[in-house]
This record gives C-alpha cells, sequence and structure tokens, in this order.
C-alpha cells in the first residue's frame, strides 16, 4: 500500500513561514517539485539531497496532484 502525502509532508508556520515542507527538513515541496519539472529524476534529486527518499519525492506529487484536483467555488 502507498504511503498517502500526509505521511511524509507537513506545514508549520514557525518553519519557511508555512510552507509546505518535507517532514523533519526544511525542504521544500515546491524545490522538489521544481526539480521534476525540470525533468530531473528522483535519482538525481537524491544525489542531491541524499537523505530523501522515493516515497518522499513521490508525496510531493501526490500532493500536487491533489491540489490540482482542488474545485474552488464561485460567487
Amino acid at each position: 500500500m502507498q504511503a498517502k502525502w500526509q505521511d511524509h509532508i507537513v506545514s508549520t508556520p514557525d518553519v519557511l513561514r508555512g510552507k509546505p515542507r518535507i517532514k523533519g527538513t526544511r525542504i521544500p515541496v515546491s524545490l522538489i517539485l521544481g526539480y521534476l519539472a525540470a525533468g530531473n529524476s528522483a535519482q538525481e534529486i537524491k544525489e542531491e539531497f541524499p537523505d530523501l527518499t522515493d516515497e518522499q519525492i513521490a508525496a510531493c506529487l501526490d500532493y500536487a496532484r491533489e491540489l490540482a484536483e482542488f474545485e474552488g467555488v464561485t460567487a
């Protein structure tokens, strides 16, 4: 069973001004998504950030997917 993004991503106002980040680090989700958008593989990202896991990188994508599915209400 794949872990939920909530198991790997947190947002607290006292760290990175509340930006979503990898739990236990100061690595923002947006940084990982930027690397992926630039065409970097998970392996390349892990070489840059050796403490990251495949599950944490996948959680960033799952987080972004869930945000993209959010349906806003218009007045």
